[in-house]
């Protein structure tokens, strides 16, 4: 008899350095502790993840393939190989969920492609949190990710999605890399209508959580030091 194809299982890690299991349904831990074979960003990370929530269990045990941006293309479908020969494999994200804003969505693409079967675990995903607590619309609303480095290119980007957000009243969200939280900042307040409203979502879930949303004239008089702070903003027009 043909032995079972093994389960991919997206697993979601915390936003930030905080317990797991205040953040993450015991649930997660009870599949790390029966999973070997992982798929993820960062190694070093994931193994410090993976030991915080099983300290008994083995690391000389875990298969870890890594996959990030550098990761070449033809390499990723034979991360699956475990899974066809019944194996379960674990994809970790270096923060919240797998797949959103994340890598590990090839590994997904290519695990539909095998019929292998993909398991969405419950975690914190900080787009949709900040979503939640903006009080914009959350019937529709666009993950737009990084916006452009060159000034020009990033500050017309910027009025699109302004315009956007008032023609369709589309909730716009965006990021941006933890250092240059500031500087993307200083071009929103530049840039949007002071009538736009801008939600600040920064180290979600985190005891330094910080979450506001103002119109951007009130944001002009009242700046918030975002430097190294993983941070979601969103605009409404």
């Amino acid at each position: 008899m043909a032995k079972a194809e093994g389960k991919l299982y997206l697993i979601p890690s915390t936003l930030g350095d905080i317990a797991p299991l205040e953040v993450l349904p015991i649930s997660i831990k009870q599949v790390i502790e029966e999973i070997n074979h992982y798929v993820v960003e960062n190694e070093k990370s994931a193994r410090r993840f993976i030991k915080k929530l099983s300290p008994r269990k083995s690391q000389s045990n875990l298969r870890i393939q890594v996959l990030n941006k550098y990761t070449d293309s033809q390499e990723i479908p034979g991360f699956l190989i475990p899974c066809l020969e019944g194996l379960d494999i674990g994809v970790l994200s270096e923060a919240g969920c797998p797949g959103i804003a994340d890598p590990g969505a090839e590994v997904v693409r290519i695990a539909h492609d095998k019929n292998i079967q993909v398991i969405p675990l419950i975690g914190p995903s900080s787009i949709l949190l900040a979503m939640m607590a903006s009080g914009f619309n959350g019937q529709n609303f666009a993950f737009n990710g990084y916006l452009p480095i060159d000034a020009p290119e990033r500050k017309k980007e910027i009025k699109r999605l302004e315009r956007l957000s008032m023609e369709k009243g589309q909730s716009q969200i965006f990021i941006e890399t933890p250092y240059r939280n500031d500087k993307l900042l200083s071009e929103l307040l530049r840039s949007l209508s002071i009538n736009t409203r801008l939600c600040i979502a920064a180290d979600i879930t985190l005891p330094t959580e910080f979450i506001l949303t103002r119109p951007v004239r009130d944001w002009k008089k009242n700046r918030v030091e975002l430097h190294k702070r993983p941070t979601i903003f969103i605009i409404q027009g």
